[in-house]
């Protein structure tokens, strides 16, 4: 054997090992953290949900960031302050946490939106407030311009609207790429992630430390697992074409929409809440001072507040 074929061997093994580890890792990951609501069927998709408070109250629908999942909204407590008076549905989006992200579709916002609004109807649910965070924001905007499920309006938090050179989303996208995301995302991606994840924690909570509660509760093994790690790079990579597209429809959406954003969030800038703002018929930006981009961890009463406003009226 040639030293070549010497060195395509090792390096042979040494991907076989990763993908082995990798799946091993994520299936213990799993099991140590079982699923903590629902399952239901829609579309061909399996979706995992949490349904809270009173099946009779007015309807709040939760939808994450990219990588995140239920746990966010649970471990905030935005659930139970919510819950006290409204019915709560969280899902985990497709991909994330335990639903799945079948291969043969492209989730974008329209897509997500149109599996969950199906979702939703086999709930019963109908008129609910719909809250985005981050990447959830685009699924949620996408569900309220959608003719066939009514809303009662949109609490956006975290989002991105507009387009903008953004570097870093290219560099996250790798495990999108069609093959060689597959193999990047069961070989070196997961430690690569786990090695910067507690910085990326920092940034996403910053000005303000992690919470100890998120750092505790929050399944970041979970995260790490293949699967999720490529359906993240697919919402990175769709970042910018999606805030693009979304520009069409800001001068048509007639819900009201309360805009939330750290004032010091260090992922998406303040500029994009106030810009939606100034784009919308109905609208009103609250500007978090120290807070950072899980501006749903940082002021709880004021999302509350913009809720009941939407609730009640």
């Amino acid at each position: 054997m040639t030293t070549a074929e010497t060195v395509l061997l090792a390096a042979a093994v040494m991907l076989a090992l990763l993908v082995i580890g990798n799946i091993g890792v994520a299936k213990l990951a799993e099991r140590r953290n079982p699923p903590i609501g629902k399952f239901l069927e829609c579309d061909g998709v399996v979706l995992h949900y949490i349904d809270r408070g009173d099946p009779a109250a007015p309807c709040v629908v939760l939808l994450h960031g990219n990588g995140s999942m239920i746990q966010d909204f649970t471990i905030s407590g935005l659930v139970d302050l919510l819950a006290r008076s409204k019915r709560v549905v969280c899902f985990d989006r497709p991909g994330f946490g335990y639903s799945q992200r079948p291969r043969l579709r492209i989730w974008g916002a329209a897509a997500q939106a149109a599996l969950l609004g199906k979702a939703l109807n086999q709930l019963g649910i109908r008129n609910p407030v719909v809250l985005g965070h981050s990447w959830g924001a685009f699924v949620a905007m996408a569900l309220a311009v959608r003719k066939d499920f009514p809303i009662r309006g949109l609490v956006l938090a975290s989002g991105y609207y507009f387009p903008t050179v953004r570097w870093d989303v290219w560099l996250m996208s790798a495990p999108a790429i069609p093959v060689l995301g597959d193999l990047v995302s069961y070989t070196v991606a997961p430690i690569i992630s786990w090695a910067i994840l507690p910085a990326a924690l920092r940034k996403i909570f910053a000005p303000r430390a992690v919470p100890q509660s998120f750092k505790n509760e929050f399944p970041a093994s979970l995260v790490l697992r293949p699967t999720q790690l490529r359906a993240a790079a697919e919402e990175s990579a769709l970042l910018i074409p999606t805030a693009a597209e979304f520009q069409t429809y800001y001068s048509t959406m007639g819900e009201q929409v309360h805009i939330f954003h750290g004032i010091e969030d260090q992922v998406i800038e303040r500029k994009q809440a106030r810009d939606l703002h100034h784009a919308l018929s109905r609208s009103d930006v609250h500007l978090i001072p120290n807070a950072g981009h899980m501006v749903t961890h940082a002021d709880l009463a004021a999302i509350v507040d913009a809720i009941n406003s939407m609730t009640h009226s």
